[in-house]
């Protein structure tokens, strides 16, 4: 189990480091990040998408024949995991909600994260990858967009700093560390659920949270960046079928 948990904890681990260098670039190179962001952002998503039609649900439908309830799960959690900390409590509480709120999000997600590695590579290598190829882009652009987040709440540069590094960056690694023993042992029709249910999130960190985001910055080659994405994703499932 100890040997099987370093390519997850690894990916994870990767996906932390991309996530601090996201953070460092923000604070020493505002202009260049801000301006590129959006081009990570379009092209994880098209990773992210691709990798989930293509490969985790087919691959999850052939393990378990409720795979596509759990798919609905998946993306309706975290539809309503989002809505809950936008729509209720930024509502109630505007100025906290504009740091502290956003970033409790952000660390539960980054943990889940974590946990998606330790899914994915249970199920297989390639799956593990695909995922981890999206997974890993975007976390540049969440670096940036939380560490911006705390600046916007009052924090100062420094706390901002740290905290955006212990919300957006440690906690993938650690959702990894917990959750590795659990499901490296379950059955092959729990794993289908759990693959389910992490497309469902992987979907929805795509389509619903990247691609807005990005559409609302008119960056000039963001079509290209999103094909970019969806081509790349394709021609590793194609060239590994």
């Amino acid at each position: 189990m100890v040997s099987g948990l370093w390519v997850p904890l690894s990916a994870s681990l990767l996906a932390a480091l991309v996530t601090t260098i996201g953070i460092y670039v923000i604070r020493h190179f505002e202009k260049w990040g801000r301006r590129n962001s959006t081009y990570f952002s379009c092209f994880a998503a098209g990773v992210l998408i691709s990798v989930s039609f293509l490969h985790i649900i087919p691959k999850s439908f052939g393990m378990n024949e409720q795979a596509p309830l759990y798919l609905l799960a998946g993306y309706v959690f975290m539809h309503l995991f989002n809505r809950f900390l936008t729509a209720y409590v930024c509502d109630k509480n505007p100025e906290f909600a504009i740091g502290l709120v956003p970033l409790l999000g952000i660390g539960f997600h980054s943990f889940l994260d974590g946990v998606v590695y330790s899914i994915t590579f249970s199920a297989s290598m390639l799956t593990g990858a695909l995922a981890a190829i999206g997974m890993v882009l975007h976390e540049f652009p969440e670096g940036i967009i939380t560490y911006l987040l705390l600046l916007r709440g009052g924090g100062s540069s420094k706390q901002s700093l740290w905290l955006a590094f212990l919300a957006a960056a440690v906690s993938t690694p650690l959702g990894t560390l917990l959750s590795y023993p659990m499901i490296s042992r379950i059955d092959p029709s729990l794993l289908g659920t759990l693959l389910s249910i992490s497309a469902g999130a992987l979907i929805y960190v795509g389509a619903t949270h990247l691609l807005p985001q990005a559409e609302r910055e008119s960056a000039k080659y963001s079509l290209i960046a999103l094909a970019a994405g969806i081509l790349v994703a394709a021609g590793i499932i194609v060239s590994n079928g």
